[in-house]
């Protein structure tokens, strides 16, 4: 057997073993975003997303489709919602994409209603952004779709300012547990 053999085999093992750790079907092409419709339900909760404010999220599984439409997953809020059902399908392996509002990226208000403060939401495709990617508010005095939620944000200035303007802490994804979702 040859070197060159021997360097061509070894050459197509290693592309096969790095082709089934970026998914399996040797094709890595990372889902986009969507526009979340106007008729468009939470997956979890079932809510018309767009008919409440708050971040929204769209997250893509391997082997895990939503019952009721084509992927993705969507989600109207983040707390409540979306990072539930991360923590409860979390097998990285299967986990295609996960995107949220990126409010660094969207001119939103936070309005009164009633007695809190609501945060706008922003159902584009272009105001989402990978979820690891961004930082978060956690624990501020604003309400999403069901009450207190986290705002992310891809710039951890607009975090940072955000926090000081209503409360809370600046967090990693990576910082998000499932005891930080049952505070």
């Amino acid at each position: 057997m040859s070197r060159r053999t021997v360097l061509g085999a070894s050459g197509a093992l290693a592309a096969t073993a790095l082709a089934g750790c970026l998914g399996g079907n040797g094709d890595d092409t990372v889902p986009a975003a969507i526009t979340i419709g106007s008729s468009d339900a939470c997956d979890v909760c079932g809510m018309i997303i767009t008919n409440h404010p708050g971040p929204n999220g769209q997250s893509y599984w391997q082997d895990l489709t939503p019952d009721e439409h084509d992927a993705p997953f969507r989600f109207d809020a983040l707390k409540q919602c979306l990072f539930p059902h991360f923590f409860e399908n979390r097998d990285q392996q299967r986990l295609q994409a996960v995107y949220v509002t990126d409010y660094s990226s969207v001119d939103y208000t936070v309005s009164e209603s009633g007695d809190a403060p609501y945060i706008s939401s922003h159902p584009e495709a272009e105001a989402f952004a990978p979820a690891r990617e961004l930082s978060y508010v956690v624990g501020s005095d604003v309400n999403g779709a069901m009450g207190a939620d986290f705002v992310p944000f891809s710039d951890a200035g607009d975090a940072d300012a955000f926090a000081a303007e209503y409360g809370g802490e600046v967090v990693s994804f990576d910082d998000i547990t499932p005891a930080l979702v049952g505070r």
